[in-house]
């Protein structure tokens, strides 16, 4: 990747608003782990200004960025990429890449029966990862049913309404964090809960091992974020 003056290496996150955001305190701390001179930084961009900041990370040296909400069905049509969502971006001569690491929590976790919550660009992710998945949104078909649902991926932003009830036998993985109604639903009917911090470190991971090309210290991920180390 290029360098402009051999100085720390610049990645960050992309959206509108990013204050929120725990990636920065977690991409850090993975960088500190590795002894790795780079830096994860928020870059606020509201949409009408998107395609300038794509445009600046390649003229800054950017190595990449996250890219959060609202922007990555946007930022797809923008960078060079086959995807139709983009949380992932790299740099590579001047030319800005984008790919979906979203999706990276599945890894392992059986799905036969998926069933997907929402319309935006993280349920787009997992609607590509998961092709045979049910989608239920507001803008389309609502309520979800999920009663045979194996796996419900509850990618909206709601955080205060129970938008499915999962019981023993299913498993949520709930995007957002802090905890949502939903998934505290879930736990105390016996269902197994994957929370949104766990899904930020999966996809984080995945992020972090394409623009360094060093295995993700996921342990130190994990501790940045309060979790437990792995088993």
């Amino acid at each position: 990747m290029d360098r402009i003056d051999g100085s720390t290496r610049l990645v960050g996150i992309v959206g509108w608003p990013v204050e929120h955001s725990l990636s920065p305190r977690m991409q850090n701390a993975a960088f500190e782990s590795l002894g790795l001179d780079w830096a994860y930084v928020p870059l606020p961009t509201p949409p009408e200004r998107l395609a300038e900041a794509l445009s600046g990370l390649a003229a800054l040296g950017f190595a990449g960025a996250n890219v959060t909400a609202p922007h990555k069905l946007a930022v797809a049509e923008l960078c060079e990429t086959e995807a139709r969502s983009v949380n992932t971006l790299v740099v590579r001569g001047g030319r800005v890449e984008g790919l979906s690491t979203d999706a990276a929590i599945l890894a392992g976790l059986p799905s036969e029966r998926p069933v997907v919550l929402g319309d935006g660009g993280a349920a787009a992710a997992f609607l590509d990862a998961l092709p045979h998945a049910r989608s239920f949104s507001r803008r389309g078909e609502w309520p979800p049913a999920t009663d045979d649902a194996d796996v419900v991926i509850n990618a909206t932003g709601a955080r205060d309404e129970v938008l499915a009830e999962l019981g023993a036998g299913q498993t949520l993985v709930d995007l957002p964090y802090p905890e949502t109604a939903t998934a505290a639903a879930a736990r105390t009917a016996g269902a197994r809960v994957i929370t949104g911090l766990e899904v930020l470190v999966a996809q984080g991971a995945a992020s972090f091992e394409h623009w360094t090309g060093q295995r993700a210290p996921v342990d130190a991920m994990r501790t940045a974020l309060g979790l437990p180390r792995e088993p």
